[in-house]
């Protein structure tokens, strides 16, 4: 399926622990306080008690670290974890909370940790850098469409991105968990966080809602109850979200891109169309869920650090990892309703 829309320009087995979150010795009680300041450490994050309550968007450091992922696995997405308690890790929280009946609004208090740390697996695990992940494939991708199109793929750019898309974190908050550790050699370990997501299953009567106010993309099921939130961007004033009741056509994976200059309002007059092979840094990212919308879907995306951040022209951008487990939940003629 070849995609034409309105938009610009990724494992391992899960390590279970018994966290012990009611009683902790006064070491850990202390790792955990210093490390939910500014510091990202495995052993302040894997430690479920001691945190505080996050509150402020200034908040960052490992309390906060612990609850992007443990949210990221509940399926209401942070988007890329970066330390910071930052707008979408706000609104996951406030799903979060909402679905599980706790009052706080966007706020992880006593009663959110106490839901989250129901999720015994340990937050951060060390991975073994492989041969294949150093080798690649990886390419610079140039700035101008034309020069992408001769590209075989899109591939990452770098190892440190295509980590960072593995385990939903940005590069830089992967380098600080790993301070004083190289990440460019074969046989390294290093400190990532665990994001194995229980699978959402498909079910009769889900619809998709759009939230432009909120910059959100929830799955619903057929009694209501939202399943899954991922952070998103959603238009802009000149490509606004195309508001109403539409439906799902299908689902594209990999999908080749066509660029076409005629659908973008700032395209340089001296563009051509040009057709971009897939990869994770093509301009849809690794998968396109269609709308009947003309020309519109939800999408996946080359730059997960700008998403819920930035403006679309008019289609809806996740990551690259919400993007997939949306897919995989969706089916022909499934509602997606966009709204205000």
């Amino acid at each position: 399926m070849v995609i034409v829309m309105t938009s610009p320009l990724r494992w391992f087995a899960v390590t279970c622990v018994l966290a012990q979150f009611f009683v902790a010795p006064p070491s850990m009680r202390a790792a955990a306080a210093k490390g939910a300041n500014t510091k990202l450490t495995a052993a302040a994050a894997n430690v479920a008690a001691g945190h505080p309550i996050l509150r402020s968007s200034t908040r960052r450091g490992s309390a906060v670290l612990r609850a992007q992922i443990l949210l990221d696995r509940a399926h209401f997405s942070p988007g890329e974890i970066d330390g910071r308690f930052g707008s979408n890790t706000r609104s996951a929280a406030a799903a979060f909370n909402q679905a599980k009946k706790i009052a706080g609004g966007a706020e992880v208090n006593a009663a959110t940790w106490r839901a989250l740390n129901l999720d015994l697996a340990a937050v951060i695990v060390p991975y073994t850098l492989t041969a294949e992940d150093v080798a690649g494939p990886y390419v610079a991708i140039p700035a101008e469409v034309a020069d992408q199109a001769k590209l075989p793929a899109l591939d990452y750019e770098s190892l440190a991105e295509a980590l960072g898309e593995r385990f939903h974190i940005s590069p830089k908050a992967l380098a600080a968990l790993n301070a004083g550790i190289r990440l460019d050699h074969a046989g390294a370990v290093i400190q990532v966080p665990n994001v194995t997501r229980p699978p959402l299953e498909k079910t009769a009567g889900m619809s998709i809602r759009v939230s432009r106010a909120r910059g959100t993309v929830d799955a619903i099921d057929a009694d209501g109850v939202v399943l899954a939130r991922y952070p998103a961007t959603t238009g802009s004033a000149h490509d606004p979200l195309p508001l109403g009741k539409w439906k799902v056509n299908g689902v594209a994976w990999n999908p080749p891109y066509n660029y076409n200059p005629r659908l973008f309002w700032d395209a340089d007059g001296t563009e051509k169309k040009a057709k971009l092979a897939p990869g994770p840094n093509s301009p849809v990212g690794l998968v396109w869920i269609d709308l009947s919308k003309a020309h519109y879907g939800i999408h996946g995306t080359p730059s997960p650090s700008t998403i819920g951040k930035t403006s679309s022209h008019g289609c809806i951008r996740l990551t690259n990892w919400d993007a997939t487990e949306l897919a995989k939940m969706v089916t022909p003629g499934m509602p997606a309703i966009l709204e205000k």
